[in-house]
């Protein structure tokens, strides 16, 4: 099957990757388990630019460990090991980039939710051991009956213990009493959006998984705190498996067109905006915009690449809704910032970052929660997205080194608004239709800079543009249109979670 479906260079690549995989204990072209051998951490990359195959290549994997035999480790409720099996997990550094696995039939989670293991009630953890066919239906006094038959009709469908205890009426702080950093390790990681990795990542990997897969783009930008390189630069030659043909290339796709032409080393700016507009006029997937929209903002926000546009966007975004200064609107989008806890608060780190609130994450404000200081939110990508928790709140001003905080809890996770982000932030993530701010990008190139060996322009050009999935709009003019809509939570379904510090419900 998989060489009717590979191109030769894919078909490479699982081939190297098979012969990596067998040392470990798994055969995936014999679909058998052997015991392992031991050794190094085996550490393979395959890169490739958008379009290339790098996903399809991954999802093809997960579906062969499984047909090998292999249990999958997710962020979810793990059962009693097996010694005669061995585990893969499918890891991504944010949740936005792990639920866009998920939609494809992945069940990826994040890296924070592998290298920390949820400690669970005991009387619930049997709930969750029958469920996964590891023991005898339990009575528990606090759920009925009735209860548990839709527990176990939530996890035939969806195959998850949070969303199955969910639907039995409990909250992730009835079951969940903590965090521990995960003790036993796993056999294989399969790493998607690696570009983004930073070297203490890599190496926190290392010591769980003896095979480590590292699938990333070359063409995107390196993280922000990287000495100007991303980690599978490194990486020796035979190490390095590169996907050169364009898989999605068959539909015609000007999006990626336009991304694979930034790789002409004589294409400039001005040349590269008149493809843009004459791909605008041919094609309603690439459109040539004369202002950016506020209605899109809410969901997709703006990328642009300096800060000053950033911040004026988005006081320009809550000016438009007629937002006030001192408190958020349910619907504004934030950035979570990180975390600020002392060390001695570990565990409660631990609580909000296993929410989905690791620096990065996309937020949605539904509104304030019960407590002082508390924000109910929705984490875009999350698996399990609504969650109450202490918040502090920035709104930066222009021009002013201190920024406004609308809400501030003691301590807690941090925000910055998120109606516009910078590209680097956005790496990882997708949208249906992206706004990229085209005078920083000109404002890039007229600087003249470089990063990791190319110009700076055509790396934030690349990078913003491949996050669109359906539509890419490039933003001419320095406007901002009037939102049509005000601004609603009526997308955002699911029921909230209420997490505290302590992982205690409000």
């Amino acid at each position: 099957m998989t060489a009717l479906s590979f191109s030769t260079d894919q078909a490479e690549a699982w081939d190297r990757i098979a012969e990596a995989l067998r040392p470990v204990g798994i055969d995936i072209d014999a679909e058998e388990t052997t015991p392992p051998a031991e050794g190094e951490t085996r550490m393979l990359a395959v890169l490739g630019k958008a379009g290339s195959g790098k996903t399809m290549l991954l999802a093809a994997l997960y579906q062969a460990l499984r047909a090998a035999g292999a249990q999958v480790v997710s962020g979810d409720w793990e059962g009693r090991r097996r010694k005669d099996r061995r585990s893969v997990a499918i890891l991504a550094p944010t949740n936005k980039a792990a639920s866009v696995l998920r939609q494809r039939g992945v069940p990826a989670t994040t890296i924070h939710r592998i290298l920390y293991t949820p400690v669970y009630d005991p009387q619930y953890e049997k709930v969750a051991e029958w469920l996964a066919g590891e023991g005898e239906r339990p009575e528990i006094e606090d759920l009925s009956a009735t209860a548990l038959d839709r527990a176990a009709e939530s996890y035939a469908v969806h195959g998850s213990i949070p969303a199955a205890l969910a639907a039995a009426g409990l909250r992730g702080s009835d079951f969940i009493i903590g965090w521990k950093r995960r003790e036993d390790p796993l056999d294989i990681g399969l790493v998607d959006e690696s570009s983004m990795l930073d070297a203490r990542q890599v190496e926190d990997l290392q010591d769980i998984f003896p095979a480590l897969l590292l699938f990333g783009d070359p063409a995107q930008l390196p993280p922000v705190q990287s000495e100007g390189g991303m980690v599978f630069d490194a990486l020796p030659a035979p190490a390095t498996l590169t996907l050169h043909r364009i898989h999605r290339q068959d539909a015609d796709n000007p999006i990626l067109d336009l991304a694979h032409a930034l790789g002409d080393p004589e294409l400039g700016f001005e040349a590269f905006e008149r493809r843009i507009e004459e791909a605008a006029q041919r094609d309603e997937r690439v459109i040539w915009a004369q202002r950016v929209e506020a209605d899109m903002m809410a969901r997709s926000p703006v990328l642009v690449w300096r800060n000053a546009t950033r911040i004026r966007l988005i006081h320009a975004f809550r000016a438009a809704h007629a937002a006030p200064e001192d408190a958020l609107l349910p619907g504004e989008p934030l950035i979570c910032d990180g975390i600020e806890l002392p060390m001695k608060h570990r565990r409660r780190r631990l609580d909000l970052e296993a929410r989905g609130l690791i620096k990065g994450a996309q937020v949605i404000y539904l509104g304030p929660g019960k407590r002082d200081g508390f924000s109910r939110l929705h984490v875009i990508g999350a698996e399990d997205p609504q969650v109450s928790a202490a918040s502090i709140v920035k709104i930066e001003r222009e021009g002013e080194e201190e920024p406004f905080l609308p809400y501030a809890a003691r301590m807690g996770a941090t925000f910055l608004h998120g109606a516009a982000v910078t590209i680097h932030k956005a790496q990882g993530s997708q949208w249906d239709d992206v706004q990229v701010f085209a005078p920083d990008i000109y404002a890039a190139a007229r600087m003249g800079r470089s990063e990791a060996g190319q110009p700076l322009w055509k790396r934030l050009a690349y990078v913003a543009i491949t996050r669109a999935v359906h539509r890419v709009h490039w933003v001419v003019r320095n406007r901002l249109a009037r939102p049509t809509v005000p601004l609603d939570t009526a997308d955002l379904t699911a029921e909230p979670a209420p997490l505290s510090l302590t992982g205690e419900t409000e």
